[in-house]
């Protein structure tokens, strides 16, 4: 439970139709298990106890007496197992049969949730037996005790208070208004299911989607079990298809009739910062629900679910391919709109043979296709100076040529040689005055082009950079447009190399590859031995981790110690935790200290859910103070 996080389950235990002793063994004995694997919230199907297909055995007294007293057996056996556990039972209340789910913690039954919606179509006659239990509010006595017994009710941890819980049953999410839309508008963050659905063909794919879409739209963990082997097939066969979802996301999932129970870690903490940070997400205080706590052990759940090494970046070939491709587009669209609405016909850009300035005359050239303009309206523009070396010159020029641009060589050593003269700077002081005379000089030369053209100036600078403020102030971190500007490092990489998985040209494609396995490099140090002498990555940091603290931070406003936690295990066996505490402090040190840089970015399209744009995502203000999040990073030695 600590940082937010709580391990769930669901589980099909393999019932007798009708006989409520072994059945309630069987919920024992996976209750324990469930609880022993670290769950605690633990969910059973619907009606779990008697069985979901006991038909017209649902009006025997005997059968109905046989299933009270068998969950006060359940609740006696489970006193010392962890969690709040689910079960399905039919009851009576005020001399009607109601199809209800008991929530039990520590031995005791908390209360009774009727289900609202009762189906009674296709193979579904449920109305025969059962009555809607909506709005119904009122007490049950069960053993020696009254339970509440109502359809709205909210379930809240003690020692987790942001943790709060309700059920709903079957056909209740399948309806347009389920009460779990309710429940979570009043507060619940976690929505559990007791079903008993059938299958037919089609219907698991549905079903998956139908959850997936319902903890997305109400911004919730989700948690569905569902009768499996066991049930009745006089008629129908049930498949146990558990789910767990989190805000659209599917965590678990069982395999059909295999009667699997599935493990999720639901992260509470992300899905209440998720609903602060949406302004259309409104909650109403609850005041008809009645709330009812109850008590788990705290401890640190141990991370069940793997986080993507690379978020900004979809593990799938086929959907990343996709992501890549609508990309692309959303960045030449974005520079179309707004050379057409300057009525610029060129465009210049420097071109150094490094990953974001390829990226940027990709994006451009695609633009000049929108538009139908020729692509020698591009003006690509080398500016060899004293770190260039031969393998980036050549691929510079040459993507250039083959990509039907116009390349311009403009060779700067001469021009910043005499600015550091005029300003009485050393040329073997190697120092920041000597890098970034040579980033300013190379931004005068193309805006001064672009304007001998009334042409427009094309950023290359990426997401990355901006956040860690690797760029030189009205250096390379000025533009009249950046294209790039929305797109992590990580995910410049792909983009790349997806344009040379597909452009069906094996000399462009060969170069850039040789693109991609260059190291990122600014290039603004005399080479060694004709190799690059200055590699970003040994000194800002691998941007794979950078990427990963910034997504967290950014998209979901996680602390240092929680972006921790999960990196550690992420990044396990690939850094040290000595590594990934090195390259957090600079992350948030150079985030905070160059945010004056981010204040007055030049426009350009966001692509992603992550933007640093200061008319965008990122409203911050540029003298914040670092040192409470530096604090607790210290703390994690």
């Amino acid at each position: 439970m600590k940082d937010g996080f709580i391990k769930v389950a669901a589980a099909t235990p393999q019932i007798e139709v009708a006989d409520c002793i072994h059945n309630t063994q069987e919920i024992i004995k996976k209750a324990k298990e469930m609880s022993a694997a670290g769950a605690r919230i633990l969910v059973f199907p619907e009606l779990c106890i008697t069985g979901y297909t006991c038909h017209d055995l649902f009006f025997n007294e005997t059968l109905l007496q046989s299933a009270k007293q068998q969950l006060l057996v359940l609740a006696e056996e489970l006193k010392g197992t962890e969690g709040l556990i689910f079960v399905g039972l039919p009851l009576e209340y005020s001399g009607k049969l109601y199809n209800t789910a008991a929530a039990i913690n520590r031995g005791e039954i908390l209360g009774i949730i009727p289900k609202h919606s009762i189906p009674n179509y296709g193979e579904f006659y449920e109305a025969r037996y059962f009555t809607s239990g909506r709005d119904i509010e009122g007490e049950i006595k069960l053993g020696d005790k009254m339970v509440s017994f109502g359809s709205k009710v909210l379930f809240e941890c003690e020692e987790m208070p942001q943790l709060c819980v309700a059920a709903e049953i079957c056909e209740d999410v399948w309806t347009p208004a389920s009460p779990g839309l309710f429940h979570a508008m009043a507060g619940a963050n976690v929505i559990v299911n007791l079903s008993a659905s059938d299958e037919i063909a089609g219907k698991s794919e549905y079903r998956r989607d139908l959850i997936k879409g319902q903890s997305a739209r109400l911004l919730c963990g989700y948690v569905y079990a569902t009768a499996g082997n066991g049930e009745s097939t006089q008629d129908l066969v049930f498949g146990g298809q558990n789910l767990i979802c989190e805000n659209g996301s599917l965590l678990a999932e069982a395999q059909l009739f295999k009667n699997e129970t599935v493990y999720g870690v639901l992260d509470i903490q992300k899905l209440r910062g998720e609903r602060r940070r949406i302004s259309t997400w409104l909650e109403e205080k609850g005041e008809k629900h009645l709330h009812i706590s109850f008590h788990l052990p705290m401890e640190e759940t141990e991370l069940y679910n793997n986080f993507e090494k690379n978020p900004f970046v979809p593990d799938c070939d086929t959907e990343r391919a996709k992501r890549c491709e609508e990309i692309l587009t959303i960045q030449a669209m974005g520079l179309k709109k707004r050379m057409e609405h300057t009525k610029c016909k060129s465009a210049v850009l420097g071109i150094s043979g490094g990953l974001d300035s390829t990226l940027a005359l990709l994006v451009t050239a695609r633009a000049m296709d929108f538009m139908g303009l020729d692509r020698k309206n591009i003006t690509a523009v080398t500016m060899p100076c004293f770190g260039t070396t031969d393998r980036t010159y050549t691929n510079a020029c040459e993507l250039t040529k083959r990509l039907g641009a116009e390349l311009l060589e403009v060779d700067i050593k001469k021009a910043v040689l005499q600015h550091f003269e005029d300003i009485g700077h050393d040329y073997n002081v190697h120092d920041v005055t000597f890098e970034n005379a040579q980033a300013r000089e190379r931004t005068q030369v193309i805006m001064d082009i672009a304007n001998q053209q009334g042409g427009m100036v094309i950023g290359t600078g990426d997401f990355s950079e901006l956040a860690l403020g690797w760029a030189t102030y009205n250096g390379d971190h000025m533009s009249m447009y950046g294209v790039n500007g929305g797109v992590p490092k990580t995910m410049v990489r792909h983009l790349v190399r997806h344009y040379a998985d597909t452009c069906q040209e094996e000399k462009l494609a060969e170069i850039l590859r040789d693109v991609l396995d260059t190291p990122v490099s600014p290039e603004l140090l005399p080479p060694k031995e004709g190799e690059i002498a200055q590699k970003t990555e040994d000194l800002v940091g691998p941007y794979e981790l950078h990427d990963f603290f910034l997504y967290y931070m950014l998209r979901f406003h996680f602390s240092p110690s929680k972006i921790y936690r999960i990196a550690k295990k992420t990044f396990e066996g690939i850094y040290t935790e000595e590594e990934i505490l090195k390259w957090m402090r600079k992350c948030y040190w150079r985030f905070f200290s160059q945010q004056f840089k981010r204040s007055c970015l030049p426009d350009g399209p966001k692509v992603g859910s992550v933007s640093v744009s200061p008319r965008g995502d990122l409203r911050m203000p540029s003298d914040a103070n670092v040192r409470i999040w530096m604090d607790e990073i210290e703390k994690l030695n």
